[in-house]
C-alpha cells in the first residue's frame, strides 16, 4: 500500500433522519462518525497552509450537513455517498488537499436495544468515478444520486449565475463551500448553508475572478422539469452558520 499521511476525525456527532423503517421516516437520532483521511505525503515536514492539508472543521461541517439534509435510508448508502463526495477531488474553487483514502466508520446507537450497537466500516479509495454536467452557469458534479435524495456540487464560473428559479416537487439544501459568491444578491461565506422549501425563489452569481463552488442536497434527486426559472423577488431565507468561516491560513474571516 501506498505512503499516505493520515488525518483522523473521531466520534462526529449528528442528529439527523436515518432509517428504512416507517417509525423511522421522520424520527431524528444520533449517529456517530469517524473518519480517516489518507493524503499524499506533503513535501514539507511542517505544513503551513490548509490548502495543502484539510480543514478539519469544514470537513466535519460537510458530513454533518450531508448526513442531516439526505435522509439516508441505510448506513451502507449513508457511507458510500460521504467517501464518494469526501473522495472526489477538489471542486475547481476549493483550495484543499486531495484525499486519497478513506476509512469511514458509522455508529447508529439506537438501532438495537442498549447497551448493544450497530455499526458499519468501509474503506474505499480514490478515484470514484461522478458525473460532471455543462451548464450555463458553469458545470456541475453529480456526486451520488438515491430514489429519495442527491448530492451535487455546482461548480459556478466567474461572471456567471445561477438564475432566479424554484422547486415544486424538490426541496434543497444548499452548503457554500468557496468564498466569493453572492445568494439572492449578499455576499456569503464558506460554512453558510440555506435550506429552500418548495416553491422559495433564489439565485447565485458569482462576481469574483474565480470559480465559486456550493454543494447541494435535492430531495428528491434532481428533477430537469423542476427546475422553473422565474421572474420577480427571491425569497427570505435565514442562513444557517455551520462553520465560521477561515481563510487558507486558518484565520478567522470577519462575515
Amino acid at each position: 500500500m501506498e505512503s499516505l499521511d493520515w488525518i483522523t476525525i473521531r466520534d462526529l456527532r449528528v442528529n439527523c433522519v436515518i432509517g428504512i423503517f416507517a417509525e423511522e421516516d421522520s424520527r431524528v437520532q444520533p449517529v456517530s462518525v469517524t473518519l480517516r483521511l489518507g493524503l499524499a505525503p506533503r513535501p514539507h515536514a511542517v505544513i503551513e497552509s490548509l490548502e495543502e492539508s484539510v480543514d478539519y472543521l469544514a470537513i466535519t461541517g460537510q458530513v454533518s450537513f450531508l448526513l442531516a439534509a439526505c435522509r439516508f435510508r441505510l448506513l451502507e448508502t449513508a457511507a458510500d455517498a460521504l467517501t464518494s463526495y469526501l473522495l472526489a477531488p477538489p471542486a475547481p474553487g476549493e483550495r484543499r488537499a486531495a484525499i486519497q483514502r478513506i476509512a469511514l466508520e458509522i455508529h447508529k446507537p439506537n438501532a438495537l436495544p442498549s447497551p448493544t450497537t450497530a455499526s458499519l466500516s468501509i474503506e474505499r479509495a480514490a478515484p470514484q468515478p461522478f458525473r460532471v454536467e455543462v451548464k450555463s452557469f458553469g458545470t456541475v458534479d453529480v456526486i451520488h444520486e438515491a430514489a429519495n435524495a442527491g448530492i451535487y456540487r455546482l461548480n459556478v464560473a466567474p461572471g456567471r449565475q445561477i438564475p432566479l428559479h424554484v422547486h415544486h416537487e424538490m426541496e434543497e439544501h444548499e452548503l457554500v463551500l468557496t468564498r466569493g459568491i453572492r445568494c439572492q444578491g449578499r455576499e456569503v461565506f464558506p460554512g453558510t448553508a440555506f435550506h429552500w422549501p418548495r416553491g422559495a425563489a433564489h439565485f447565485y452569481e458569482n462576481p469574483s475572478a474565480d470559480y465559486q463552488t456550493v454543494l447541494c442536497v435535492d430531495r428528491p434527486r434532481f428533477i430537469l422539469e423542476d427546475e422553473v426559472e422565474v421572474a420577480g423577488a427571491p425569497a427570505e431565507v435565514a442562513p444557517e452558520h455551520v462553520w465560521a468561516p477561515r481563510d487558507p491560513h486558518g484565520r478567522l474571516i470577519a462575515s
